[in-house]
């Protein structure tokens, strides 16, 4: 349970940051690439997918849930 309360922040984060980087590139960085699919652009999606992937196996193995105590 504690798991995938993790795993599902990390995702909400990341899909946050993958609006952010369409945002980005859709207002201020349209000259680099105007139409969201030339290499900057899927880089840096791609970028983002791997920090996020790497940030979220390593937050999963480490989050280490309290016992639950019957009361």
């Amino acid at each position: 349970m504690a798991r995938t309360y993790v795993i599902t922040a990390v995702i909400a984060l990341y899909l946050n940051v993958f609006v952010l980087i369409v945002q980005l590139f859709m207002k201020a960085l349209k000259a680099i690439a105007p139409t969201q699919s030339e290499p900057p652009f899927q880089f840096a999606q791609l970028g983002a997918l791997l920090i996020f992937a790497l940030i979220g196996i390593r937050a999963a193995m480490k989050f280490h849930a309290e016992p639950l105590h019957a009361a």
